[in-house]
């Protein structure tokens, strides 16, 4: 598990949403509008979008996809249970993200532009230089 505590778009973090939950199967136009979202019931790691103004506009499997405006916040709990995230607005668009993820998940944070590269490589190096340092102690 890694500790997320980073600033992030709102857009970027509701593709991480999709690629985590339905990138296969949504529809080419929900993937493509920024006011689409995927949200999903608790009993299979849930997803829910908290906004000023928010419509349902269809589920497909376990995903209800809506169409929100002034989004607030977003929490996202994996259906494995090893990931939790929350992004809350900052101003607009813009905001941060943080909570517990898996390596799974970094990898989809880091596709989605959540985590940038430089971001991964320091984490990299920082967990290079602790593994170095409990070697020596040990």
């Amino acid at each position: 598990m890694v500790t997320i505590d980073t600033p992030a778009s709102l857009e970027s973090f509701r593709r991480f949403i999709i690629y985590s939950t339905c990138k296969s199967y949504a529809p080419r136009s929900y993937l493509d509008d920024f006011e689409v979202f995927a949200e999903r019931e608790e009993s299979s790691g849930s997803v829910y979008v908290e906004a000023a103004d928010k419509v349902t506009l269809k589920k497909i499997r376990d995903i209800t996809f809506v169409n929100a405006r002034d989004v607030l916040g977003i929490i996202y709990n994996s259906k494995s249970g090893n990931t939790s995230l929350r992004w809350r607005q900052i101003k607009r668009n813009h905001g941060k993200v943080s909570g517990e993820a898996s390596a799974n998940s970094l990898t989809n944070l880091a596709e989605s532009g959540v985590l940038t590269l430089d971001w991964v490589e320091n984490y990299l190096k920082k967990k290079s230089e602790e593994t170095k340092t409990s070697e020596v102690t040990s």
